[in-house]
Protein backbone atom coordinates (compact mmCIF):
# COMPACT_ATOMS: atom_id res chain seq x y z
CA UNK A 1 0.00 0.00 0.00
CA UNK A 2 1.17 3.56 -1.15
CA UNK A 3 0.77 6.46 1.10
CA UNK A 4 -1.62 8.13 -1.69
CA UNK A 5 -4.00 4.94 -1.05
CA UNK A 6 -7.44 4.67 1.00
CA UNK A 7 -6.58 1.89 3.36
CA UNK A 8 -9.82 -1.00 3.85
CA UNK A 9 -10.62 -1.74 7.47
CA UNK A 10 -11.61 -5.09 8.51
CA UNK A 11 -10.09 -5.41 11.43
CA UNK A 12 -12.80 -3.76 15.04
CA UNK A 13 -9.41 -3.55 16.80
CA UNK A 14 -7.91 -0.91 14.12
CA UNK A 15 -11.48 0.80 14.10
CA UNK A 16 -11.30 1.25 18.15
CA UNK A 17 -7.85 2.29 17.81
CA UNK A 18 -8.56 5.19 15.63
CA UNK A 19 -11.83 5.77 17.15
CA UNK A 20 -10.20 7.76 20.07
CA UNK A 21 -10.19 11.68 20.05
CA UNK A 22 -6.91 12.44 20.28
CA UNK A 23 -4.96 9.46 17.97
CA UNK A 24 -8.31 10.80 14.59
CA UNK A 25 -6.54 14.61 15.65
CA UNK A 26 -2.84 13.05 15.66
CA UNK A 27 -3.93 11.64 12.48
CA UNK A 28 -5.14 14.49 10.72
CA UNK A 29 -2.40 16.42 11.72
CA UNK A 30 -0.01 13.91 10.17
CA UNK A 31 -2.74 14.21 6.70
CA UNK A 32 -2.21 17.63 6.80
CA UNK A 33 0.99 18.19 7.77
CA UNK A 34 3.08 15.80 6.85
CA UNK A 35 4.99 13.49 9.01
CA UNK A 36 6.15 14.59 12.63
CA UNK A 37 7.91 14.07 15.55
CA UNK A 38 6.12 13.18 18.84
CA UNK A 39 7.02 16.50 19.90
CA UNK A 40 5.67 18.66 17.21
CA UNK A 41 2.30 16.95 17.27
CA UNK A 42 2.46 17.75 21.35
CA UNK A 43 2.72 20.98 20.36
CA UNK A 44 0.11 21.34 17.46
CA UNK A 45 -2.64 19.05 19.77
CA UNK A 46 -1.31 20.68 23.25
CA UNK A 47 -0.92 17.34 24.44
CA UNK A 48 1.78 16.09 26.77
CA UNK A 49 4.81 14.38 25.16
CA UNK A 50 4.19 11.47 27.19
CA UNK A 51 0.89 11.15 26.34
CA UNK A 52 1.24 11.81 22.21
CA UNK A 53 3.93 9.08 22.51
CA UNK A 54 1.56 6.21 23.96
CA UNK A 55 -0.98 6.98 21.04
CA UNK A 56 1.78 7.06 18.45
CA UNK A 57 2.85 3.72 19.53
CA UNK A 58 -0.84 2.71 19.31
CA UNK A 59 -1.27 3.73 16.01
CA UNK A 60 2.02 2.27 14.88
CA UNK A 61 0.86 -1.13 16.09
CA UNK A 62 -2.70 -1.44 14.05
CA UNK A 63 -0.62 0.12 11.10
CA UNK A 64 -1.80 3.20 10.77
CA UNK A 65 1.01 4.94 11.05
CA UNK A 66 4.58 3.87 11.05
CA UNK A 67 8.21 5.36 11.36
CA UNK A 68 10.01 7.37 9.05
CA UNK A 69 13.47 7.09 10.16
CA UNK A 70 15.32 8.41 7.13
CA UNK A 71 14.32 12.13 8.35
CA UNK A 72 15.63 11.06 11.91
CA UNK A 73 18.75 13.80 12.65
CA UNK A 74 19.62 11.26 15.08
CA UNK A 75 19.04 7.32 16.56
CA UNK A 76 16.81 9.78 19.51
CA UNK A 77 14.61 11.07 16.93
CA UNK A 78 11.28 9.39 16.25
CA UNK A 79 9.60 10.78 12.77
CA UNK A 80 5.86 9.54 12.30
CA UNK A 81 3.73 9.54 9.04
CA UNK A 82 0.65 7.73 7.75
CA UNK A 83 0.40 4.42 6.13
CA UNK A 84 -2.16 5.52 3.50
CA UNK A 85 -3.96 9.08 2.68
CA UNK A 86 -6.83 7.53 4.49
CA UNK A 87 -8.87 5.01 5.69
CA UNK A 88 -12.39 3.13 5.00
CA UNK A 89 -15.24 0.90 6.64
CA UNK A 90 -18.36 -0.84 5.75
CA UNK A 91 -20.33 -1.44 8.77
CA UNK A 92 -21.26 -4.65 6.79
CA UNK A 93 -18.02 -6.12 7.40
CA UNK A 94 -18.40 -6.22 10.96
CA UNK A 95 -21.95 -7.82 10.97
CA UNK A 96 -20.99 -11.38 11.94
CA UNK A 97 -20.41 -10.68 15.14
CA UNK A 98 -22.08 -8.33 17.41
CA UNK A 99 -18.96 -7.02 19.88
CA UNK A 100 -17.14 -6.09 16.14
CA UNK A 101 -20.35 -4.47 15.08
CA UNK A 102 -20.78 -2.47 18.18
CA UNK A 103 -17.07 -0.82 17.69
CA UNK A 104 -17.82 -0.50 14.07
CA UNK A 105 -21.22 1.50 14.50
CA UNK A 106 -19.24 3.31 18.12
CA UNK A 107 -16.44 4.53 15.38
CA UNK A 108 -18.79 5.71 12.72
CA UNK A 109 -20.46 7.44 15.32
CA UNK A 110 -17.40 9.16 16.13
CA UNK A 111 -16.33 9.82 13.42
CA UNK A 112 -19.64 11.78 12.89
CA UNK A 113 -19.27 13.10 15.74
CA UNK A 114 -15.15 13.98 14.67
CA UNK A 115 -16.35 15.72 11.65
CA UNK A 116 -19.43 17.91 13.17
CA UNK A 117 -16.71 19.21 15.50
CA UNK A 118 -14.74 20.18 12.86
CA UNK A 119 -17.51 22.32 11.15
CA UNK A 120 -19.07 23.65 15.21
CA UNK A 121 -15.13 24.55 15.38
CA UNK A 122 -15.08 26.96 12.20
CA UNK A 123 -18.85 28.31 13.65
CA UNK A 124 -16.90 29.28 16.97
CA UNK A 125 -13.72 30.83 15.29
CA UNK A 126 -13.64 34.71 15.53
CA UNK A 127 -15.03 37.25 12.76
CA UNK A 128 -11.39 38.11 12.02
CA UNK A 129 -10.37 34.93 11.56
CA UNK A 130 -14.16 34.41 9.40
CA UNK A 131 -13.52 37.25 7.66
CA UNK A 132 -11.92 36.57 4.09
CA UNK A 133 -13.33 33.03 4.03
CA UNK A 134 -16.84 34.72 4.86
CA UNK A 135 -18.57 34.49 1.22
CA UNK A 136 -16.97 31.31 0.33
CA UNK A 137 -17.39 28.66 3.02
CA UNK A 138 -20.25 26.47 1.79
CA UNK A 139 -22.90 23.85 3.52
CA UNK A 140 -25.85 22.71 1.44
CA UNK A 141 -28.08 19.57 2.01
CA UNK A 142 -30.78 18.06 -0.63
CA UNK A 143 -33.43 15.47 -0.63
CA UNK A 144 -33.12 13.14 -3.50
CA UNK A 145 -35.03 9.88 -4.30
CA UNK A 146 -32.44 7.30 -4.98
CA UNK A 147 -31.89 3.54 -5.04
CA UNK A 148 -28.98 2.00 -3.06
CA UNK A 149 -27.29 1.63 -6.66
CA UNK A 150 -27.52 5.62 -7.52
CA UNK A 151 -26.81 6.16 -3.75
CA UNK A 152 -23.87 4.67 -4.21
CA UNK A 153 -23.09 6.01 -7.65
CA UNK A 154 -23.29 10.09 -6.25
CA UNK A 155 -21.20 8.93 -3.70
CA UNK A 156 -18.18 7.64 -6.06
CA UNK A 157 -18.80 10.76 -7.93
CA UNK A 158 -18.55 12.99 -5.02
CA UNK A 159 -15.09 11.34 -4.06
CA UNK A 160 -14.10 11.59 -7.56
CA UNK A 161 -14.48 15.37 -7.23
CA UNK A 162 -12.48 15.77 -3.86
CA UNK A 163 -10.07 13.50 -5.41
CA UNK A 164 -9.62 15.76 -8.12
CA UNK A 165 -9.14 18.75 -6.44
CA UNK A 166 -6.78 16.89 -3.63
CA UNK A 167 -4.28 16.11 -6.43
CA UNK A 168 -4.34 19.09 -8.76
CA UNK A 169 -0.65 20.73 -9.20
CA UNK A 170 -1.73 24.31 -8.29
CA UNK A 171 0.83 27.09 -7.19
CA UNK A 172 1.61 28.15 -3.97
CA UNK A 173 -0.46 31.30 -4.01
CA UNK A 174 -0.59 33.26 -0.64
CA UNK A 175 -3.22 32.47 1.43
CA UNK A 176 -4.06 28.70 1.22
CA UNK A 177 -4.54 26.06 4.59
CA UNK A 178 -6.14 23.57 5.43
CA UNK A 179 -9.90 23.07 4.33
CA UNK A 180 -12.08 20.87 5.92
CA UNK A 181 -14.45 19.12 3.19
CA UNK A 182 -16.87 16.39 3.66
CA UNK A 183 -20.69 15.09 2.72
CA UNK A 184 -23.08 12.37 3.63
CA UNK A 185 -25.74 10.56 1.95
CA UNK A 186 -28.08 8.75 4.18
CA UNK A 187 -31.92 7.16 3.85
CA UNK A 188 -33.21 9.65 6.03
CA UNK A 189 -37.24 10.83 7.35
CA UNK A 190 -38.47 14.69 6.85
Amino acid sequence: MTADEVRKVSDSRVLAAMAHPLRRRLMDVLKVHGPATASVLAGATGQAIGNVSHHLRVLGECGLIEEAPELARDRRERWWRLVSRGVRWSTSDFQDDPATAAVADAAQSLNLDHQVGQVRGWFAASDDDKERWRDCTFAMDQWLHLTPEELRELGEEINELLERWRRRQAPDAGGRQPVFVFAYGVPGKP
